[in-house]
């Protein structure tokens, strides 16, 4: 095991110094340790390398934004690890980050295996609410509800003591790289890029998986050319621990085949592709003489300046802010009287203003409930507070803003605000059962 620096990963091999490299990628919430029935079939025949995410397992607290930002640290230490090509094996969380290093680093991925992954796991909306309650609870919450999630119910009841563990490895996380992990996977979508990942790939699902279920297997299976299926029977989202015998089955064929191609396709030179490839119509010239084409179509001169229109980047920090659900009900409801009103505070209150650099969201979440305060808009600030909550303000945080308002907005005024924002607080605060 090693602790290493912000940039890189806690990691462990285990297996013969000399085999290939085959890494085990784990889901959100759990630890290496999720993989320990598998390493003494899988050790036989690769030299297997394990990771803890930011934050767990004991792992130095650096939280990630993104699963792009995860697998360049994965690709970071497997850098100063001197591990240049590997097979891969992913569960839910650990499965995106197979899926980006397949599609932005071809070049190190030999094969891959995705276990209860998706290309875009539920809604963006739901991974932020649960980085709300996290703020707000902790995460004893999640941990409690971990194990009807993970396994099937037969499961969780005669293995009480694997239940324990699973509640107990939520617990110890580190809520905020928790909450980052939230984050990450609200932004993580590649449906539109599955028919890029060129490398064998498994797709595994459990039968009874409620998560990511087998919808989202075929999905990856219909997108990714070289995939294929296999669904694991009595098992649910971690099914490398409620049926690892099967599991370690599938990986060792899939793996053992995928090497033995990757081998032959290294010594056999790959035939000349066109120009133009039939099956995409993407071009592959080369970069530089995309370049000169390009170049050689530019006027010489150009007059003034063009801005980008701000109304997709306002789009894209409208949802984050005030949740998908909430945006697209205010665009279904709009008609030709209304329209021209959404699209402009889309373009100029969300695409000018809202994302700015000067303030960060929490800052700009701030001003917002306290102009709202002034004026009275209570609808407003509903839904103002859901998104102070979405932006990583506490609800601690809230009623010191509302405080602040009584002083200088005047308190009958901070007197409703504080029941919208309350009985807000609450729906978004309490756990689901």
């Amino acid at each position: 095991m090693s602790e290493t620096p912000t940039n890189t990963l806690q990691y462990r091999f285990d297996g013969p110094e000399d085999a290939p490299v085959l890494i085990l990628g784990a889901s959100l919430g759990t630890t290496w340790h999720m993989w320990d029935r598998q390493i003494p079939d899988l050790t036989r025949h690769w030299r297997v390398f394990r990771f803890d995410m930011p934050g767990h397992g004991g792992a130095p607290a650096h939280p990630c934004g993104s699963v792009g930002e995860l697998a360049e640290r994965l690709l970071a230490t497997l850098d100063e690890l001197g591990v240049q090509r590997f097979g891969y094996a992913g569960c839910a969380f650990g499965g995106a980050i197979g899926a980006e290093l397949a599609l932005r680093h071809p070049e190190r991925v030999a094969s891959l295996a995705l276990i209860a992954a998706s290309p875009r796991f539920g809604t963006a909306d739901e991974f932020r609410q649960r980085g709300v309650i996290v703020r707000s609870n902790g995460l004893d919450p999640i941990a409690r509800s971990a194990p009807e999630r993970w396994f099937t119910p037969g499961f969780a009841a005669a293995q009480p003591a694997i239940t324990d563990w699973a509640v107990q490895m939520v617990r110890t996380t580190d809520p905020g790289c928790y909450i980052a992990a939230c984050e990450a996977l609200a932004a993580f979508d590649v449906r539109a890029e599955l028919g890029r990942i060129g490398v064998p790939t498994l797709v595994l699902v459990g039968s009874e998986d409620q998560v990511t279920g087998q919808g989202e297997a075929r999905t990856l299976v219909a997108g990714i050319p070289d995939s294929r299926l296999a669904v694991v029977p009595g098992a649910s989202h971690l099914a490398p621990v409620e049926q690892p015998a099967a599991v370690t089955d599938l990986l060792v064929r899939h793996f053992s085949t995928a090497w033995q191609e990757a081998h032959q396709a290294a010594i056999t030179p790959p035939p000349v592709k066109p120009a133009l490839s039939p099956k995409s119509m993407t071009p592959t010239a080369p970069v530089a003489a995309v370049a000169e084409i390009a170049a050689a179509v530019q006027p010489e001169a150009v007059v003034g300046t063009v801005r980008n229109d701000p109304y997709e980047a306002g789009m894209k920090v409208r949802r984050e802010v005030l949740g998908d659900a909430h945006v697209d009900r205010a665009l279904a409801a709009a008609d030709d009287f209304s329209g021209d009103f959404q699209e402009l505070i889309t373009r100029y209150a969300w695409g000018e203003v809202w994302n700015r650099p000067g303030l960060d969201r929490r800052s700009r979440s701030c001003v917002t409930l306290t102009a709202l305060v002034a004026g009275g808009h209570l609808d407003e600030l509903a839904f103002h507070t859901r998104a102070a909550l979405r932006n990583g303000l506490t609800p601690a945080e809230i009623k010191e803003v509302l405080l602040q308002a009584a002083v200088y907005c005047g308190v009958p005024a901070a007197n409703s605000a504080f029941k919208v924002a309350q009985a807000v607080i609450r729906e978004e605060t309490t756990p689901q059962e």
